[in-house]
Formats: C-alpha cells, structure tokens, sequence
C-alpha cells in the first residue's frame, strides 16, 4: 500500500470510529425508553364499530389526546397479534404502544437456563426449528407429515428442554401457527390465521429471561412472568424441583437489580403463589394467581378457593375474560359473580387477553364464551373492556395489541 492510501485509509478509520462513537445507544446494543408512544390507526377503527353510542361518544372524544404509558396496559406475548411472540421486535413494539408492564412467560432449555416461550413445547409451532436440519433432529417428536388418505394430521413436539440455550439462541422467532394437512415441512410452517399477518415476521429474535430483563429495564417498564407448567416430568434431570424452578425466575430479578415492586409473576400453579409467598414475600405480595378455567363449569370451584387464597396472602387473581362477565335480563354484558366474589374477598384483578379472538364476528369464540349473543362485532372489544374496568373494576388488562388498551386508558384516566 503506498503512503497516500494508508494515509487515506488511516483517515478513513479515524473518521469512521468517530461516527460510531456518536451512534445512538441502541446501535450499541441498547434501547432507549419511548418518549413517542404510537397508537396507530386501531383504536379508532375498533371505535367506530361500537354499537353503544354513549361509549362510542366518550372513546372518540379522546382521539386526540397525546398517547402515554399506563399500566392497565399489560402486554400479552409482546404484540402478538402481528409479531412473532416473545421476541425482542414484540416487545418492542409492545413498549411503543404505551404498554406498562411486558409479560415474558418463562421456561427451562436442557441445560436449565431461563427463556421467554408461551409453552416449553411449542417450538414447531412458534419458531423455525423445523427448517434448521441439525436442531431439528433433537425435537422430542420429530416432524410427521399429513396423510390424507388415513386423516392423519401433520404433528411435531419440539421443547426447549430439547436443546441448550445456545442452541436455542439460534432459532427464529415465528407467527403462531401450524398447518395440521401439511405434507412438508414448509406447508407446516404456514400456519398463521388468516386475521393475523406475517408482515412481520422476517426477524424474530428470541431471547433469554435475562435478556428480557434488561431490555425491559431500559425500555423502563414493569415486567410480568409468568412461571410456565413444565412439558418434561419434574424433577427434571433429578433435582431440578418446581421449587427450584419457581425460586431461579426471582433470582433472575434479584440478580438483575430489578426492585419487587417492579414485577407482577405469575403462576396458573397456586403452589408457586404460596412458595413465592413463604420464601420471596417481597415478590410473592404482589404475584399474580392466573385462574385455570375454561369451561363455566369449572367456575364454582374455582370460586371457592378464593376465600383459602385470600388467607395465605394471594392479593390479585387474573381469571380469562369470560369469567369476569355476564349478561343481565336485557342481554347486555355486566360483571359475573366469580368477579364480585373475587372482589368481596378483597382481590384485586387483571384479566387475559384482549384481541386473540379475530374480527368478533363469531361470536369472540372461547375468550367470550360467556356473553357470546351480546358480540357483534369488533367494537364489542371495547364494548367487554368498558364493563370489566368500571363495573368489576381490573386493574389491568393483557392484549395481543396493547395500543387497543392504552387508548382506553389514556381516554378514561387509568
């Protein structure tokens, strides 16, 4: 090289470092906290589908209210009603729509490390696992095509349990979702509903609790886990107990710094609840008992227990939606009475999840079991969010799409 070219070459490096050393953090590998919340254009189309003129009335007054972070607004997945779930461009996108509190749902690798996963064993479903050959052949049931001659439907079960956490670091976050008659692995793949998109899903960074943790940390919100069932029979590899389980996802809040009052963990297990309660009362006061009933048989049961929960110290239950509402004698949605128990037992509560029912024009399916003739609509979301937050009074809602719920609560003070 001649003296003129190392000498250009030298500048051209100086100039260079120079440049990045002006980067914003987040080139980095830093995020900063939003200051510009972005509703979009869904709040207001969902409100202008609301049949009840009186709250239509109220939501619209409110359009142009700037946007601001609340904590009645509680992400569920990230965004997952149009990113890949439990992925760093999910929360994200979460954090910018003035959620409060981001849910990681936390799960073990083989190698006992903490990850962000709805399920310990929805990789083929939520990841490209399949399509990467080598990680694929660890699945605890490898890929199966359909077989339509039979009826046999195209079935994988891929955990996290199944890999280490650097192998796990290596998949790609995807839309839920799996085609049952796929043939190929590729057909399997596509199996995102048709009201959710893959607009998307190009990136899909999966991420660690303790990764989550600390982009939480700088997007400055609360955070939520929830301590995910495990897939694999426990004690896992002999001596990994639940209690174990449950005391490794506080730790990796102390040892992050992360004061209790900062996180909400979760538990559909009542036994994590009181475990959190005895050993980590900090945390344990304000965990969450999510209610596992999906039927309205099972509501009378779970009533009872409320008044045993109560008295071991549980102060919020998160029942699904439909359990918290009902319909009067006019066929309008009011709260239920597992809401007003729950309330007359001094509990406070949350509730799961808005917009992971589609366009509402079936009815709402599962998440609206209970008050099925009173949907029409999408509105109706607003229409069910009205009635749980001012008749049985939530302190917070989870959403697939959580700018739904921060216009609500920017518009009504919440």
């Amino acid at each position: 090289m001649t003296h003129v070219l190392r000498q250009a070459a030298m500048l051209l490096a100086g100039s260079l470092a120079l440049s990045l050393a002006h980067l914003p953090a987040a080139h980095a590998g830093k995020v900063q906290p939003v200051s510009n919340y972005q509703l979009g254009v869904r709040p207001m189309y969902l409100v202008d589908q609301v049949p009840d003129k009186d709250l239509k009335q109220r939501l619209k007054a409110c359009e142009n209210i700037p946007a601001t972070k609340s904590q009645f607004s509680i992400s569920h997945r990230g965004a997952a009603m149009q990113f890949p779930e439990h992925t760093k461009e999910g929360y994200m996108a979460a954090a910018r729509q003035g959620a409060g509190v981001i849910e990681c749902d936390v799960t073990f690798t083989k190698d006992r490390e903490l990850v962000c996963r709805h399920s310990q064993c929805d990789l083929a479903q939520t990841t490209n696992i399949l399509s990467i050959p080598d990680l694929a052949a660890k699945c605890s049931v490898p890929f199966s095509p359909a077989d339509p001659a039979t009826g046999k439907q195209a079935t994988a079960t891929c955990c996290t349990s199944d890999l280490t956490v650097s192998e796990f670091k290596r998949l790609m976050g995807k839309m839920e979702g799996a085609n049952p008659n796929a043939t190929s692995v590729a057909e399997y793949m596509k199996g995102t509903p048709d009201w959710r998109t893959d607009a998307y899903a190009a990136t899909g960074t999966l991420m660690t609790l303790a990764e989550a943790i600390e982009l939480f940390k700088q997007l400055k919100v609360d955070m939520t886990p929830e301590l995910k069932a495990a897939s694999v029979p426990m004690p896992y590899q002999g001596d990994y107990t639940q209690e174990k389980y449950a005391q490794a996802m506080i730790d990796a809040f102390k040892n992050a710094g992360v004061p209790a009052k900062r996180v909400w963990a979760q538990s559909f297990n009542i036994n994590d609840n009181y475990y959190w309660l005895q050993h980590e009362p900090e945390f344990g006061k304000q965990s969450v008992a999510l209610i596992p009933v999906d039927t309205p048989d099972q509501v009378p049961a779970a009533k009872a227990l409320l008044p045993e929960m109560a008295a071991k110290g549980v102060k919020i239950v998160a029942p699904p939606i439909w359990a918290l509402l009902s319909l009067d004698k006019k066929g309008k949605m009011v709260g239920s009475d597992y809401a007003y128990a729950a309330r007359n037992a001094g509990m406070k509560i949350i509730s799961w999840s808005l917009e992971r029912s589609g366009p509402l024009t079936d009815g709402g399916g599962y998440y609206f079991q209970s008050v099925t003739p009173a949907v029409k609509g999408p509105g109706d979301y607003y229409t069910a969010l009205d009635v749980l937050a001012n008749d049985v009074g939530i302190i917070g809602m989870f959403s697939d799409w959580p700018a739904t719920v921060t216009y609500y609560a920017n518009c009504t003070g919440r």
